[in-house]
């Protein structure tokens, strides 16, 4: 059941500013740019176009959903095949990026539930997420008591203090108590055990692209409060039962095209210019768009290209933080369409650890409607694997990543014995590097949502909020909080936002380890 609103009753709501319903009440409609069509820059879109702006949407690629977008590639004998750039789980508690999937598809027809989704450790060790209690603590406690790789003597030597942060996480709170600690050592100072702590965390840290000596302990917090302990919408997901842009963004781009959106796709942005009214957003065509609004959603490259190429911006405090943004280490997503199926106990989604480079395997027939079509007609799989913070260097990138697509594919066949003998009858790669980087301290240094401009606004899962998000949601929240930033300032009533609990559920642990450290 995927449910169409929190079924969490402590979920919070973060009510939308007042003001007039829609611009058609104000002596002249505002016009918005908005740069970048992935999740944060059509969740902006939205929120203005609901009240009546006059939106146009610029975007680099000719694709919508950035990050999650899908495309069609040919294969080496001509065949068009579906691509992406890999599987992204769509969870329950993902209140703000649902409610934009809403628009277009309002009981969320197009996501299936995904029943389980294991993690195998080095050893062959499996965990679950299937039939836990939903409520915290206890899923996390039932969790780890029907872990092969934690035993009941591993929970009786961890040290309490040292792990009071993980059970009663608080925002931004949590940032200024971890933010300047790696994600490895609180793993220590908590005495995780070393194969839970392969299992249970390195798979969810190296799912924000980092591995865990690279990544903030307070971000890792966060991600347990947002998944663990502060939500009881549960672990499991759902995965959109076609491609990407069949199932979520070309419903979303006709639901706003009959507000009069447009699209220029393939087109990029390459600067801003503060000009009467407010701003002139130049392209790489020459053109210089009026807006009275502008919500910049670009990744951490494109957002530091353009600030870069715009003087009228002229703040050194705000351009600091944002040419200062970084981008975590090069990811490989390797698909391969297979001759022959897969053994049918293998699950949609499998997460390893201690098996690099691989990190995940995903079975694409398993939930997407193309993939499906062309197993069923060719009696073959397609078969997906990811390789998350892979090293980077200096050298030939294509070489890295041909070595890399060998060492995954001896990871399938050791893993999955049956594709060993398996022909592949096409295979296409993504190597990217252009996620953002949570590192230790960049909290603080990451830039917000408003801007000392305005009128401009920024929006994606690089920029700060103050909300317990991550990832497509951290995405999703700051293009509804960009969208109401610019629709207070031309007095129009903005959209409410929703978010697990922002304090954790067990604070007085906190209080009581903290007691026991003076």
């Amino acid at each position: 059941m995927k449910g169409t609103g929190p079924r969490d009753p402590r979920a919070v709501r973060h009510l939308a500013p007042r003001g007039a319903a829609h611009a058609g009440v104000l002596p002249r409609r505002p016009r918005a740019v908005v740069a970048g069509a992935g999740i944060a820059g059509l969740a902006a879109a939205t929120g203005l176009a609901e009240r009546g702006v006059d939106v146009t949407v610029v975007e680099r690629e000719d694709y919508l959903g950035g990050r999650v977008g899908a495309w069609s590639e040919r294969a080496a004998d001509g065949t068009p095949l579906s691509m992406s750039r890999g599987f992204h789980a769509f969870f329950r508690q993902y209140y703000n990026l649902r409610a934009l999937l809403q628009r277009a598809d309002p009981a969320l027809t197009r996501l299936r539930s995904v029943e389980d989704y294991p993690l195998l450790d080095a050893h062959g060790g499996r965990d679950t997420f299937r039939g836990l209690p939903r409520t915290p603590p206890w899923n996390a406690l039932f969790f780890a008591l029907r872990s092969p790789t934690f035993r009941l003597r591993d929970l009786l030597v961890l040290d309490p203090h040292a792990a009071a942060p993980l059970a009663a996480v608080s925002v931004p709170e949590i940032y200024e108590q971890l933010d300047h600690t790696d994600a490895e050592t609180l793993l220590r100072r908590i005495n995780f055990p070393p194969s839970a702590r392969h299992l249970a965390f390195e798979v969810f840290s190296r799912s924000f692209f980092a591995p865990p000596r690279e990544m903030s302990a307070a971000e890792l917090a966060a991600m347990f409060h947002l998944y663990f302990l502060g939500s009881a919408e549960g672990l499991l997901f759902d995965v959109p039962d076609a491609a990407f842009d069949t199932a979520l963004w070309k419903p979303l781009r006709a639901f706003l095209g009959e507000r009069r959106v447009r699209f220029r796709a393939g087109v990029e942005v390459t600067g801003i210019d503060r000009a009467d009214p407010r701003f002139r957003v130049r392209t790489e065509e020459g053109e210089a768009l009026p807006a009275d609004g502008v919500v910049l959603a670009l990744d951490v490259a494109g957002l530091r290209s353009v600030v870069a190429a715009s003087p009228d911006l002229r703040d050194p405090a705000w351009r600091k933080q944002v040419l200062g943004l970084r981008t975590a280490p090069p990811f490989l997503v390797h698909r391969l369409w297979l001759d022959r199926p897969v053994a049918p106990e293998r699950p949609a989604f499998l997460a390893t650890s201690g098996r690099p480079p691989l990190d995940n395997i995903s079975v694409l027939n398993r939930y997407e409607r193309e993939a499906r079509a062309w197993a069923d007609y060719c009696g073959g799989a397609v078969v997906e694997l990811h390789a998350y913070a892979a090293e980077s260097g200096p050298g030939d990138e294509a070489a890295r990543a041909r070595a890399l697509r060998i060492r995954l594919l001896d990871r399938l066949h050791e893993i999955y014995p049956e594709t060993a003998g398996a022909r592949i009858v096409a295979e296409l790669s993504q190597w990217r590097q252009d996620c953002p980087l949570f590192g230790l301290g960049d909290f603080s240094r990451r830039p917000r949502v408003r801007t000392p401009f305005d009128g401009l606004v920024l929006a994606g899962d690089a920029i700060r909020i103050d909300l317990p998000v991550a990832l497509m949601e951290r995405a999703a929240a700051t293009g509804w909080h960009a969208a109401n930033g610019l629709l207070a300032l031309w007095g129009l009533a903005g959209h409410e936002l929703t978010s697990v609990p922002t304090r954790g559920r067990l604070a007085p642990l906190r209080a009581w380890a903290a007691r026991g450290r003076r």
